[in-house]
């Protein structure tokens, strides 16, 4: 276990907006950066990061936490491989505490699949340089593919021999169990006999890497000619690799993707590797499958351009159509470069060269929607029925368009390619729309759940362990009333700040009182027995009563760690300030005070604004009590009681400068 010291080292080194922008591409707005969630779908950027804070914050999907939160969320680390990630990247040694057998043992099997994977890669690309059938077979196979020596390395290439277990071998005596070598595919065993041999014996090894750079699996190629071996052979799902939510290459194209703002979309590994040796960086590949939704997402994470590339036969054509709808519905901007028959992006590189090959992207790059449109009509032959049929899948295309303006366009192009009516298109996509509006209210519907909002009173001593949830958080609704709403907002964020006011004493002396934000609500609102209707803001102003009445400093960033996931997220967005003045309104000379400036008048007219709600609330309780009783002398009481609060609302109004009836 990691010692708290060596954790509080991790956290004060760590910056949350260069964390996460290793994963999510950023732009800085005002005090903080914004991006599209990397943890739901989002057409508008709701994300926020607040480096001053250490938090960040979707307001789509309510997903918040500090740096440590984000990459357990994100890479599905558990709490202390997020700080040894930390640890690492900020070069930071990690002293540890004993662990309980039980973390240890979970610790270490996640760690062991890990360990293997990088062992075996590192195997894999030493046979690959310093095994004579390595370089004969493997090595030899690269360069006859056209790659460097430089990017087989940045790739990490490797060679696994031809031969039934010499990996699991060199594995075993290593160290590695044979339940780790099975976890991870690199080792299949016989259920009769139990004999091991290596999935990916006699093929080169292509590692394919998380995001942030470790090794999560491989696919391998086969070179020989046996008909019943498979071209490719990926490693199967396990704890730490699932291939529907990885693209080959993005760990070594992110930053180009992100520079360019633009992804290119191609089908194989060399393909990748390719491009990148020929100078077109931002390029990545699905690892074995279907293009998935989960795989979009984590493009668009860094862009939301693709540029789909595809062989220029007719299956690649096919291929590319079959991409086109999943990507249009993530809401990317997608456009589609289509090769000379018979060639692809790594036999025009090594045919052409580095140079043509970009000229080529550059301009022979098509919209695909049009694209779409173009390939499918030539097989219609003017054959009425193909031709509705066309029109229908065209319009279904569109309708996955999230831009009005790019909708409208595409409307006027279809209508002049297809020879149809601009009306009849704009009619056709307008009931498109709406059956598409329908099935997402649907699937809403059946994803929504009630969110649990526990009830556990809070105090400074509760222990919080920070550990990754299964299910998305919902999302969450503000409090109704911005009283309530503003004065955990003044607690959160200036409650320890102090403010001081000076009085006159009995003996006629001038003197100073101090006090901090937090003591005067507690204090104002403790006095009156007022309470907050909403239950989170509640549970926040119980836990800064029970840290006053212990002596302690209310510390708001434990809401940040808190093991509460509808707390976490709902102080974090009101921790998070989401608002800057325009730089419109600075170069103009227009000045607007900030709340720092006006803290202690803002504190009394937040406090005095609570007040009147709760008095509100009073007076609409007492009337729902009169319309029920029917003794006389309840009536009289109640009638009693609703003009003391009427009087004590007039007064709080005139102390707010406010006219109440």
């Amino acid at each position: 276990m990691i010692d708290q010291e060596t954790i509080q080292r991790i956290m004060d080194a760590a910056r949350i907006e260069e964390v996460i922008g290793d994963f999510v591409s950023l732009k800085k707005r005002g005090a903080n950066h914004i991006g599209c969630c990397p943890f739901h779908n989002e057409k508008t950027p709701s994300f926020y990061v607040s480096p001053s804070k250490g938090i960040f914050k979707c307001f789509g999907c309510g997903e918040a936490g500090d740096v440590v939160k984000f990459l357990m969320k994100h890479e599905h680390y558990t709490y202390p491989e997020a700080l040894r990630w930390l640890a690492q990247k900020y070069n930071i040694e990690i002293h540890e505490e004993e662990q309980t057998e039980e973390q240890k043992e979970r610790q270490n099997e996640r760690d062991a699949l890990f360990h293997v994977s990088e062992f075996a890669q590192k195997y894999f690309a030493d046979l690959l340089y310093n095994d004579e059938m390595g370089r004969a077979v493997g090595l030899s196979y690269f360069h006859s593919r056209g790659l460097s020596d430089e990017v087989i390395k940045n790739f990490g290439l490797g060679y696994c021999l031809d031969e039934w277990s010499n990996f699991t071998d060199h594995a075993r005596k290593n160290g590695y169990s044979d339940a780790v070598l099975e976890k991870t595919g690199l080792t299949i065993f016989k259920e009769e006999s139990k004999k091991a041999y290596d999935r990916f014996r006699g093929r080169v090894m292509f590692p394919i890497y998380s995001i942030s750079g470790r090794v999560l699996g491989f696919s391998g190629r086969v070179l020989s000619s046996e008909k019943q071996a498979a071209k490719y052979v990926n490693s199967p799902d396990s704890d730490i690799y699932n291939k529907s939510r990885i693209l080959y290459g993005l760990y070594q194209a992110r930053s180009a993707i992100s520079k360019t703002n633009k992804c290119y979309l191609v089908e194989g590994n060399i393909d990748v590797i390719s491009m990148h040796q020929s100078g077109v960086e931002n390029t990545v590949a699905s690892c074995g499958t279907s293009l998935t939704t989960e795989q979009i997402r984590l493009i668009k994470r860094y862009t939301p351009n693709v540029t789909v590339l595809y062989d220029g036969d007719s299956a690649g054509i096919k291929a590319a159509l079959r991409a086109v709808n999943l990507l249009f519905a993530e809401g990317m901007h997608v456009r589609c470069v289509l090769f000379p028959d018979g060639e692809d992006p790594d036999s025009y590189a090594q045919k052409y060269g580095s140079s043509a090959l970009q000229d080529y992207l550059a301009t022979h790059e098509d919209n695909f929607v049009i694209f779409k449109t173009r390939v499918l009509l030539d097989g219609v032959n003017n054959d009425p029925i193909r031709k509705a049929e066309l029109v229908k899948e065209t319009i279904d295309t569109i309708a996955l368009v999230p831009d009005l303006i790019e909708r409208t366009e595409y409307i006027a192009q279809c209508a002049h390619l297809l020879d149809v009516p601009e009306e009849a298109l704009a009619s056709e996509l307008a009931k498109a729309l709406n059956r598409n509006r329908l099935k997402s209210y649907e699937e809403e519907k059946k994803e929504q759940t009630p969110q649990n909002i526990q009830n556990t009173p809070i105090t400074p001593d509760t222990p919080t362990t920070p550990e990754p949830t299964p299910n998305p958080p919902a999302k969450l609704s503000l409090p109704v009333d911005p009283a309530e709403r503003h004065l955990i907002q003044l607690l959160l964020n200036h409650g320890n700040q102090t403010l001081s006011q000076t009085f006159t004493a009995d003996d006629g002396t001038s003197q100073e009182y101090t006090y901090t934000v937090a003591q005067a609500i507690v204090s104002e609102l403790q006095t009156d027995e007022l309470s907050f209707t909403d239950p989170l803001c509640q549970r926040i102003f119980d836990y800064f009563v029970n840290a006053l009445a212990q002596e302690q400093v209310p510390d708001a960033s434990y809401f940040i760690t808190v093991d509460d996931e509808a707390l976490r997220s709902f102080a974090i967005s009101l921790m998070l300030d989401t608002f800057r003045i325009s730089d419109t309104w600075r170069q103009k000379q227009v000045f607007v005070p900030t709340l720092e400036d006006n803290i202690q008048t803002d504190l009394s007219e937040t406090i005095l604004s609570f007040k009147l709600k709760c008095v509100a609330d009073r007076i609409a309780d007492n009337a729902r009590r009169f319309r029920e009783v029917k003794d006389d002398e309840q009536m009289m009481l109640l009638l009693a009681e609703k003009k003391q609060l009427i009087d004590l609302r007039r007064q709080i109004g005139q102390a707010l400068h406010r006219v109440i009836d």
